[in-house]
């Protein structure tokens, strides 16, 4: 089995995650179709298994209860989104919600890099913004504690 330590193979983990979100924003692939087609990539190998396998699943199977929430948070309607933005939004606001082990900053951060990777030239400040404004509400005690 690859390495499934480590911060690289997390980020791995959430970029393999934004490409396999955006195809099933734009092919309409199920969530099954994905992960199997994800397992057979050699990216796959080189990603936090275990992380990806846990959070592409529970992230596409409650992709509607995400997009509610950050309908919330942006200034334009959701079908107006880029669907990389998009992405990066639902695994942003996924890990801000059930992924409290990891501090909001670290989310912040890894979604700002995802932006900056794979979306427009200015994207990653708009992520930025949203997951601000999303960790103020979801990890209000986490952001209160640390002043």
């Amino acid at each position: 089995m690859a390495n499934t330590k480590g911060a690289g193979a997390r980020t791995r983990s959430r970029e393999l995650m934004v490409q396999a979100i955006y195809q099933k924003l734009i092919a309409g692939h199920t969530t099954s179709e994905l992960v199997e087609q994800f397992h057979e990539q050699a990216a796959y190998q080189r990603v936090d298994q275990a992380y990806f396998d846990e959070l592409f699943p529970a992230i596409s199977n409650s992709q509607e209860q995400l997009e509610a929430r950050i309908d919330q948070l942006i200034d334009r309607p959701l079908e107006q989104l880029d669907p990389v933005e998009l992405a990066i939004l639902l695994i942003g606001v996924h890990e801000l919600q059930e992924r409290i082990d990891i501090p909001y900053r670290v989310v912040i951060n890894e979604s700002v890099n995802l932006a900056k990777r794979f979306g427009s030239i200015e994207g990653h400040k708009y992520i930025n913004a949203c997951l601000d404004t999303a960790a103020k509400s979801i990890r209000e005690i986490e952001i209160q504690a640390q002043g």
